[in-house]
């Protein structure tokens, strides 16, 4: 099978695409033929050995796929051979097929009318996007909503999202072309931090304040939006995209009287965790929020993919399509 492969600690550049064998099956493990790949952010920070955890070269990066079932061990009962299917494993999603225990499918099988490559880009971003607005922020209709990194693939669902939830939306990104796509799901306002002072664009937009800030980015733009929260707002922090994690004042804290929580999948409680995944399918399947693919690229392109989202050009997903 040819296959990305990390060869040694890096920028994007260092992925090369090689000609791997096939892993052999083990018990409780199922083989996918891999038809579409989601980068992410981590990706990019795993070849560069900058995330939370190492994972020593040769490796294969991508965590999020969807794909075929070609194959299933003895005793595996949860999926069947042919069936569409799509999940997360932390390395070896942009490969041209993998091996993974039947329990890591996140989202299991793909519902019928829905595209391989629009599952593929569906699961991580949105996953993390709901759960952050429906039970750790509580989003309720009418809420003011602010969303940091509105362009990228966790900021531009929770556009989405928020809009679905019933929440007006503040779009905040770094380029006109991220702020017409965030519009075309519903901000209502929009904030470009490269050319306006955050702090007073978003007074501006919102003279009363906000009810909730959704920040995927940290480093300059997570101070000027906690303080466009008004008196009980929640500002929950997800990720930190731009590389630097924010220090705040805890005086803004005191004073505002806001909450700051940060999200994390193992913090939702196990009811709740089934109710939002159960509400994220069925929104799915009904069309109600739709993944934006901003880019497609070949496996051989999988450096250029990874560059594309390490540079923040992204819109929404990048995919790894291959099938071509």
């Amino acid at each position: 099978m040819r296959a990305a492969v990390c060869g040694a600690y890096g920028p994007p550049e260092v992925v090369t695409v090689e000609t791997l064998p096939s892993a052999p099956l083990e018990a409780g493990q199922i083989r996918i033929r891999i038809e579409s790949a989601a980068v992410n952010f981590s990706d990019v920070l795993l070849i560069a050995n900058k995330y939370q955890v190492s994972v020593p070269p040769p490796f294969t990066p991508g965590s999020e796929f969807a794909g075929v079932v070609s194959e299933i061990a003895e005793g595996v009962t949860a999926v069947s051979v042919g069936d569409r299917v799509t999940g997360t494993g932390f390395v070896g999603a942009f490969a041209e097929e993998i091996v993974i225990a039947s329990d890591k499918l996140t989202l299991g099988r793909i519902p019928d009318g829905v595209e391989t490559r629009i599952a593929a880009a569906f699961g991580v971003a949105h996953r993390t996007a709901y759960h952050t607005l429906r039970s750790v922020a509580h989003i309720k209709p009418g809420d003011e909503l602010i969303v940091l990194g509105a362009g990228g693939g966790v900021g531009l669902a929770a556009v989405q999202l928020g809009v679905a939830l019933g929440a007006s939306v503040t779009a905040v990104a770094s380029s006109t072309n991220k702020l017409d796509v965030a519009a075309s799901y519903g901000a209502g306002h929009l904030v470009n931090h490269r050319t306006e002072d955050l702090r007073t664009a978003l007074k501006k937009a919102l003279p009363q304040g906000a009810d909730v800030v959704a920040d995927p980015v940290g480093g300059d733009l997570s101070e000027p939006a906690l303080r466009a929260l008004r008196p009980g707002g929640r500002f929950v922090t997800i990720g930190y995209a731009s590389g630097v994690i924010p220090k705040i004042p805890l005086n803004l804290i005191l004073v505002k009287g806001v909450q700051v929580n940060g999200f994390q999948f193992k913090d939702i409680p196990p009811e709740e965790y089934r109710r939002n995944e159960a509400e994220l399918t069925d929104l799915l399947v009904a069309g109600r929020t739709v993944p934006h693919i901003g880019a497609e690229f070949p496996l051989d392109k999988a450096a250029d993919a990874l560059r594309m989202v390490a540079d923040g050009q992204a819109v929404g997903k990048v995919l790894i399509d291959l099938t071509s």
